[in-house]
């Protein structure tokens, strides 16, 4: 906390220091947008038509294509994070959850967060994120990966609840992604990189052109294909090696061959960065009909391949016996599986909108689908090889790779949303808007090839079953009404109701009320009261998978179930929750604007992963050690699931979704702009976001009392690790300084992200581990070399910090749960790799 202060007063320090040089009051914008990017007209919270951010009665932030480029990173996410104080994002992640990076805003889930494209809804991932003690665990929304840099004009990102202007699950907020409408220009941009410590290598180019129809329209298209390399970190294996990667004392063959492994001694390479090929195609479009009637299209189709190591298994993982007696161990160096994913994005919107009789109309559909194709690689089937082994007399090879499934989810909207300026007498005439939307949704699983699921499946990842097959369905209908004008002079009002009606849960209406009241040109203040309605998602309610480790194994219950019902759990329930925000907007000087919002969101019922519920548990005395059973009922539900786990395993358990609490998250969103000409110096802008948020559980439901072992602690249905993942993994204070430096030909951008304290316990054995406040520092340097050519250096976390590393052994593994050492805590909000330089090259025509 006390780096945080002492970053936060040196940038009010500098601020004040540049007061004097401030002139034309600008806008608002996110940290790092220019002021001339403030006066932007936004679209996103009021249904009104050339309403500025700076004139919002909800608080805007707005992030360019500039400014995101300007990070150094190519995933959309990632720009977005360093540019928006209240929104985070996963930087690391558990089996396949390793492999999409989601966004979440005010420290909700990103469930919680509606992405949307041009205003319209961007259909979900199918890649459930199942990471136990994870603050994004449930989370199955967009993943930004697909969605390419160049592609868009810019980002509107609205921070307060609007699920009755939106939809029900816009709890958190909106990210509003508008993309570019070019007729004619052009931009290759193309970035590459690599992690200070060598790995991680980093490859991007994108393509960006605009056609013009006939003169009445326009057509453009964005190309990407971006490579990113693993990276890698920790040390050793602790069955194996000690703390420094040397072999422990008195392994015998074939174990003691772990000198011989692959990467060793680094052979446990579970730790890092998947390694990904991603090729993104996005388009827009439009063309007039008449001069009061377009027609539009926009969407994407998308690919990528990704794999991302597992645990390291010791050769006597697999072994057999041949039918003349003899013992094989088909690996005798071990083996180091992956999880591959190879998934396929697309979308496509297509509508009319116009003008007629005063009315605004438009009339769209929109149909996504994600598929995600699940495989295990370099790995094996423990329980399949010995029963093939025993049929043959010499060693046999056994098979290492396997397809385990595949997820699919489908979303198809159709809206129509109508408005009208009405003059009743206001100040200002009342804008009308109103509408309906219908929505079906789908998410399927499928099952794998019988060998990834024989006896405990293949090593890693179990394949998906027949008992978890199936596919479900959910349509959805509603409709709302949007009343704003300024009812005197200055005060103005905005009114919005929803209602929903859901196949499955039947009908909610919410409403939303926002003012904003300007007592001059200088200062004005503003609230908002919304409710909210997030039934849960189809993943949540239905997902089936068994979750594998070297010693533990998780078995994932779908709530809606008889395996969960087995347990003592009841399908899920909608989530409801109350959405209150106050704040103010100041330019007390020209060319100086900041705002300040705080907010105050209580969620009841809210859908929660359980912590591991122990079936089964390894505890040791000084005679020993043994695996007991913690409780019998959840051993009947992983059999009532049809099952079957690996012998030995330490630990085993299930754990499922369940409307598990109510909680109320506080916080305070602060934002400041502003410009300072230094004659033949240049001019810098300056912007600093504030953010802190506080997330504490007002109640918390009981675990089932049949799952419940007072003996061994198990009586929460929240582990102390699930616990602080909601309440203290992310850090509580958030600030964002940022300087953009323009000088001749010359572009320098820096930025300082200072990240609050952060805790977690472990996993495995129940240590608090911390993260303290931590600066981490950004820098962009670009050149002009001519008009169309533009050249930049940086790095992101330029002095290479990195969050504490547990270097003990407790318990057997070390400290930081799991069994690499030097590993570092993974809930480290700006990552575990370090610092990373990067080159870019941009040439516009």
């Amino acid at each position: 906390m006390r780096k945080l202060l002492c970053g936060v007063s040196t940038i009010a320090l500098v601020s004040v220091a540049q007061l004097a040089r401030a002139q034309d009051a600008p806008a608002s914008t996110a940290p790092g947008a220019p002021a001339s990017e403030a006066n932007e007209v936004i679209v996103t919270g009021t249904r009104q038509t050339g309403l500025r951010a700076a004139d919002s009665a909800a608080p805007i932030e707005v992030v360019s294509t500039a400014a995101l480029t300007r990070t150094g990173a190519a995933d959309l996410a990632i720009s977005l994070e360093q540019n928006v104080p209240s929104l985070n994002i996963n930087t690391t992640g558990g089996d396949i959850a390793a492999l999409t990076i989601q966004a979440a805003l005010r420290g909700l889930s990103p469930n919680d967060t509606l992405v949307l494209v041009n205003g319209k809804r961007r259909n979900s991932t199918s890649d459930l994120v199942i990471d136990t003690g994870s603050p994004f665990t449930g989370a199955a929304t967009v993943d930004l990966s697909f969605i390419p840099q160049q592609a868009i004009d810019h980002v509107e990102v609205l921070t307060d609840g609007a699920a009755a202007q939106y939809g029900t699950d816009a709890v958190a907020g909106v990210i509003n992604i508008i993309l570019k409408t070019s007729n004619h220009a052009g931009v290759i941009d193309g970035t590459g990189g690599e992690y200070y410590e060598g790995d991680g290598a980093s490859g991007d180019i994108q393509l960006n052109k605009g056609f013009n129809i006939l003169d009445k329209g326009f057509f453009n298209v964005t190309l990407e294909q971006r490579y990113h390399a693993d990276s890698v970190q920790g040390l050793g294996d602790g069955r194996v090696q000690n703390p420094d990667g040397s072999p422990l004392a008195g392994l015998t063959s074939p174990t003691s061959n772990v000198v011989n492994a692959q990467n060793y001694p680094k052979e446990n390479q579970l730790n890092g960065d998947p390694e990904f090929d991603l090729w993104n195609g996005f388009w827009n479009g439009g063309y007039k009909l008449t001069d009061d009637i377009e027609v539009y299209t926009f969407g994407n189709y998308s690919s990528r391949i990704a794999e991302h190591y597992e645990n390291y298994r010791v050769p006597t993982k697999v072994s057999g016996v041949t039918s003349t007696g003899a013992t094989v161990y088909p690996f005798p160096n071990g083996f180091d599986p992956q999880e591959k994913i190879n998934e396929t994005d697309y979308s496509a919107t297509g509508g009319i909108r116009g003008q007629t009789a005063g009315f605004h109309w438009d009339l769209s559909g929109t149909y996504g689908e994600d598929v995600n194709n699940i495989y295990v690689v370099h790995s094996a089937n423990a329980q399949l090889y010995p029963v093939l082994q025993a049929n043959s007399a010499t060693a046999i090879t056994p098979q290492t790779s396997f397809d385990n499934g595949k997820f699919k989810t489908t979303e198809s909207t159709f809206n129509l949303d109508i408005t009208k300026n009405i003059d009743v007498g206001l100040a200002t005439p009342l804008n009308v808007a109103f509408g309906g939307e219908q929505r079906h949704d789908t998410f399927s699983i499928f099952a794998g090839e019988p060998n990834s699921y024989y006896g405990a499946g293949a090593q890693s990842f179990d394949g998906y079953t027949p008992l978890d097959q199936g596919t479900h369905g959910r349509t959805n209908y509603a409709g709302y009404i949007d009343l704003a004008a300024d009812v005197i002079t200055h005060l103005h009002v905005d009114v919005a109701g929803r209602y929903e009606h859901y196949s499955d849960f039947g009908s909610t209406e919410v409403g939303k009320g926002t003012a904003r009241y300007d007592f001059n040109p200088m200062i004005a203040v503003r609230g908002t009261f919304s409710t909210g309605f997030r039934a849960p998602s189809l993943a949540e309610e239905y997902y089936s998978g068994t979750n594998v480790s070297p010693y533990s194994a998780d078995v994932v219950l779908p709530p809606n179930s008889s395996a969960a019902t087995v347990a003592g759990f009841k399908p899920l329930g909608p989530e409801k929750s109350t959405n209150i925000s106050v704040g103010f907007v100041a330019h007390p000087l020209p060319k100086l604007q900041f705002t300040v919002d705080y907010y105050n969101i209580h969620i009841r019922h809210r859908i929660l992963e359980t912590g591991f519920i122990y079936g089964t548990e390894t505890v040791g005395n000084s005679l020993g050690s043994e695996i007991v059973t913690v409780s019998p009922t959840v051993l009947n539900a992983i059999a009532a699931k049809g099952v079957t786990l690996d012998s030995g395993l330490s630990y085993t358990g299930i754990s499922t979704f369940a409307n598990a609490a109510n909680t109320r998250t506080e916080g305070i969103e602060a934002t400041a702009n502003y410009a300072s000409d230094f004659g033949e110096f240049g001019h810098v802008d300056w912007s600093l976001g504030f953010n802190y948020n506080d997330t504490k559980i007002t109640e918390l439901d009981d675990l089932p009392a049949v799952d419940q072992n007072a003996t061994y602690g198990q009586v929460s249905i929240l582990t102390p690790n699930a616990l602080t993942a909601l309440t203290t993994a992310t850090p509580k204070e958030k600030a964002i300084l940022d300087a953009l430096w323009t000088w001749n030909k010359f572009v320098v951008n820096l930025r300082e992200t200072i990240y609050g304290s952060s805790s977690q316990y472990s996993a495995n054995n129940n240590v608090l581990e911390t993260i303290g406040a931590t600066p981490i520092t950004d820098l962009d340097i670009g050149y002009k070399f001519t008009p169309q050519l533009k050249v930049s250096v940086g790095a992101n976390n330029l002095f290479n910090h990195f969050p504490p590393a547990a270097r003990g052994v407790s318990g057997g593994f070390p400290s930081a749960g799991g069994v690499v050492f030097n590993v570092p805590y993974a809930f480290s909000p700006f990552g575990i790799n370090g610092g990373y330089y990067y080159g870019r090259v941009t040439f516009s025509f």
